[in-house]
């Protein structure tokens, strides 16, 4: 799609651009992920949330219908149902940060061998659909679904930002944050939550956009330089994030790609930066 067709008010989308929310929402629930956890990696497209969003649209496509309601409560319930998987998986008396990466992880990996199965097992039209759907892409994004996804992630995104105070207290160790009348299991399960509702939500309008969640809240934490991962920062930054690799796929480039295709070139770089830093750190 034009990029000029993002701004237009007769194309289909009436907002500037879906890359600008879109990408916002999926940083602030990166965020969220990557402070409860105390881990870096801990973002939902690490975690398999993406890929079990895609399996619920799938599952909704192939069964049910292939109208945008019913694609969009799919891959909700299906990135729902897949972080309830994870933290079943995972817990032990308690989450631990590494052993839910772990898990992930490995969830992801089953999630996206079933996805390519099911696309070899259905039509073939339907299958290119769902295939370019699961690149991660905004073209033939709608403005009533956008706006829906949008509305409906309101409330969990004013939600992340009132959990800011607890989540800080968080960070000073469960003994003081408890000390301090904060019970941290219930702030981390609402955290999560709220992370999955938010990536689902995304998911929902543009497929499994990689690396997004992943990059911008520690980008976030470079540009201010604090040990805090700020909502409001990695939300801007995400949206600029998206922004960006949607101009790039749909403008730099030979030819016109899937945003998420660029989305993974950038963060797969990145991620190879983050272990080479953090192996001279600790050599």
């Amino acid at each position: 799609m034009p990029w000029s067709a993002r701004w237009s008010s007769t194309g289909d989308c009436l907002v500037p651009s879906p890359a600008i929310g879109l990408g916002a929402l999926l940083a602030i629930a990166g965020a969220l992920f990557q402070t409860v956890t105390r881990n870096p990696l801990a973002s939902p497209d690490i975690l398999g949330l993406s890929n079990g969003a895609f399996t619920g649209m799938l599952l909704a496509l192939v069964f049910v219908s292939a109208s945008w309601p019913v694609r969009t409560i799919g891959a909700l319930a299906g990135g729902i149902l897949t972080a309830a998987a994870i933290w079943l998986l995972a817990y032990r008396g308690g989450v631990q940060g590494f052993r839910l990466i772990v898990i992930g992880i490995g969830v992801s990996a089953i999630l996206a061998s079933l996805n390519t199965w099911m696309l070899l097992q259905i039509e073939l039209e339907t299958a290119m659909f769902a295939s370019a759907w699961g690149t991660g892409t905004l073209n033939g994004v709608k403005a009533a679904p956008l706006a829906g996804a949008l509305l409906c992630s309101l409330p969990f995104a004013a939600a992340a930002f009132l959990l800011v105070p607890r989540l800080r207290q968080l960070d000073l160790g469960d003994d003081m944050a408890a000390a301090t009348g904060v019970r941290p299991n219930i702030v981390r399960t609402l955290s999560l939550l709220i992370g999955v509702a938010l990536v689902a939500a995304a998911t929902s309008i543009a497929g499994p956009v990689a690396f997004v969640s992943l990059a911008a809240p520690q980008i976030a934490r470079l540009v201010a330089r604090t040990p805090h991962l700020s909502l409001t920062l990695s939300a801007l930054l995400g949206a600029l994030l998206l922004l960006g690799s949607d101009l790039v796929a749909q403008h730099v480039l030979p030819v016109t790609l899937p945003v998420g295709v660029v989305t993974v070139s950038v963060g797969g770089a990145y991620l190879v930066l983050m272990i080479i830093l953090e192996i001279r750190r600790r050599a």
